[in-house]
């Protein structure tokens, strides 16, 4: 799974202040448009660019290929329980199958039973593995997830993430990114 970024749409990677990108997955990029707006908003400094540049009558900008935010943002302690953190957590892998296509998202002990949907209780599955589950148990629909569900940390989360590569990495944005290299396109 790799994530669309177009070249021709000169994104800019947003580094936090400590010159950490701000996200791995997904990669925490803004448009050419909202890195020069807040250059001129006096928030970023620019830290590379690309070889090309936008123009007026009366001015002439090289684009921004990494802004550094000048204030720290303080990363949130625990993610938010949200499909695709779920999904992310469990590397985007059906637990009971280990396909990454239709996932959804699967309740180990069944809402109908009781089971509440928590980081704790909650698998990525794909969609026939959650219709051969149904309401059932694992024990007895004779299914168990490849992994315990737990509520991950941001950190688990960062370095899931970066075992997915967008699909386009531009060479500026290299000394910033620690991806798994064998993954990289």
């Amino acid at each position: 799974m790799t994530i669309a970024v177009s070249p021709e749409a000169h994104p800019a990677l947003v580094l936090n202040a400590d010159y950490r990108p701000l996200s791995y997955y997904p990669l925490s990029l803004w448009s050419w448009q909202d890195a020069i707006k807040a250059v001129f908003l006096d928030r970023v400094n620019i830290i590379a660019h690309y070889d090309f540049a936008v123009r007026s009558p009366s001015f002439e900008m090289q684009l921004p290929s990494v802004v550094c935010l000048k204030t720290y943002v303080r990363p949130s302690r625990a993610p938010a329980f949200t499909r695709f953190n779920v999904f992310l957590r469990d590397r985007f892998e059906c637990q009971y199958c280990g396909t990454s296509e239709d996932l959804t998202f699967d309740h180990v002990q069944p809402r109908s039973r009781g089971g509440q949907t928590t980081w704790e209780n909650v698998v990525a599955a794909c969609s026939p593995c959650n219709l051969r589950k149904a309401n059932k148990t694992c024990a007895q629909a004779k299914m168990w997830p490849a992994h315990e569900p737990f509520m991950p940390s941001i950190e688990d989360l960062h370095r899931n993430g970066r075992k997915f590569p967008p699909n386009f990495l531009h060479e500026s944005w290299m000394d910033y990114l620690y991806w798994d290299t064998e993954l990289l396109p």
